[in-house]
């Protein structure tokens, strides 16, 4: 007699061969799903979203991965109605992946028959919308797994590729090419974003990114720019709206005081959303950190007030708010106690590797700048180049050891070289 493990060996093959989020090695640690779930959040689900069934599909599958599958089933029964009403019709292609989540979902929790039913699904939709050939994926899933892994990978040369996959096989799917566009880094991309955005005059992210773009070619954008701000403003707050993109082309090509300024009004528009708090709070921090005067007390206020309530409204995120806040207070006379206990607290606490990289970066430069403790500052940047990880953090540290051994004059010359050295050995 099989045993049950032997029993459901067929099952599972078949499921493995799926395209979906069970199968595209979508692995990430608990804080880094939770970071995930929050930017998916904050996307926003209006209607008229093209990607909703592909944002409903991903939050699905983090919430299984986080431990909820019930929640799971619901993301996934949302998803499959969201392309319904998208793609106006009851099947097609763009359901596969959404059907291939529902069957690892019946089978984890241990419904074989529904996974088996789900499974029958995705072959009668395989056979029904074939790929064009048998080396290739349908043009849908090339999309689905393109926009997934823009948000689950580093590899953007593997999310362009699937992209222009998916483009080359359906030309006239204006949200790929949109998508693609912004995660692209060609030579040409200015003269395709003006082609794209006049097939997408809608998309303000797009609008945004482009004139950006312009703008770091020297064209003056400011006029532009305030029309362009006042379409944003007018429009439902999300991530994907451009709020953030028109945030920085104010900093970087107006000024900062605009930039704070247009973050007010858009809170003072919609005080609830957290996402344009979040947005709010980043500003005021350029502005106290790079400002070439003490900045006010009110700033400071304004600040601190902003990142609480940020650090509250994203409780499992906030270990970058929180070093944010330490360093705001660092920035006052009143309260520069405080940002040391808050930095210890932090030191005291249990971190991943990545997030240990952060906060030692960020300690090694408060202590530099705010507490003049040179060598325990080096010491830091040590601790971050130490850890194993490749990070953006990681790679800062080992860029300023190395600007401070090649001034030669650091008492601590000689361990930094020797650390160094043992570094590039390892």
């Amino acid at each position: 007699m099989m045993s049950a493990a032997q029993s459901q060996t067929p099952l599972v093959s078949k499921l493995e061969a799926l395209q979906c989020h069970f199968t595209w090695n979508l692995d990430a640690s608990r804080s880094k799903l939770l970071h995930r779930r929050d930017k998916l959040v904050d996307i926003g689900t209006e209607e008229g979203n093209s990607w909703l069934g592909h944002i409903y599909n991903l939050r699905g599958f983090i919430q299984y991965k986080l431990g909820f599958p019930e929640d799971a089933q619901s993301f996934f029964n949302k998803a499959a109605e969201a392309f319904r009403q998208m793609r106006k019709a009851d099947d097609g292609p763009w359901l596969v992946v959404n059907y291939g989540n529902l069957a690892w979902l019946h089978h984890h929790l241990g419904d074989q028959a529904e996974s088996e039913a789900y499974l029958s699904k995705v072959e009668a939709l395989m056979k029904k919308y074939p790929s064009p050939s048998q080396d290739e994926l349908h043009a849908e899933i090339y999309a689905e797994k393109a926009w997934t892994l823009m948000k689950f990978s580093t590899d953007r040369e593997l999310v362009a590729d699937y992209f222009q996959k998916a483009i080359r096989m359906q030309p006239d799917m204006v949200e790929w090419n949109t998508s693609h566009i912004l995660y692209s880094n060609t030579d040409d991309v200015l003269e395709k974003m003006r082609v794209a955005k006049e097939q997408d005059p809608e998309n303000l992210s797009l609008a945004v990114y482009y004139l950006e773009q312009r703008a770091k070619n020297g064209e003056r954008v400011e006029d532009e720019a305030r029309e362009l701000a006042r379409r944003v403003l007018r429009n439902p707050v999300s991530s994907h709206s451009g709020i953030k993109g028109i945030l920085r082309v104010y900093r970087n090509y107006l000024s900062i005081d605009e930039a704070i300024d247009l973050a007010e009004e858009a809170l003072e528009n919609h005080p609830d959303e957290r996402y344009l708090k979040r947005c709010a709070a980043l500003y005021y921090k350029w502005f106290i950190y790079f400002s070439s005067s003490r900045p006010k007390q009110s700033m400071i206020d304004r600040a601190v007030s902003l990142l609480k309530e940020v650090i509250s409204l994203y409780p499992h995120c906030s270990l970058m708010k929180e070093v944010d806040l330490a360093n705001i207070y660092a920035k006052s006379n009143h309260t520069k106690a405080i940002a040391e206990q808050m930095y210890q607290e932090l030191l005291e606490s249990d971190l991943e590797p990545a997030d240990k990289q952060l906060l030692y970066n960020n300690y090694a430069k408060y202590l530099k700048c705010d507490r003049q403790e040179y060598q325990r500052s080096v010491q830091y940047h040590m601790k971050v180049a130490a850890i194993p990880h490749q990070s953006s953090f990681r790679r800062n540290s080992i860029k300023i050891l190395e600007k401070i051994k090649n001034r030669r004059s650091n008492p601590m010359l000689r361990e930094i070289e020797e650390f160094l050295e043992n570094l590039q050995e390892s």
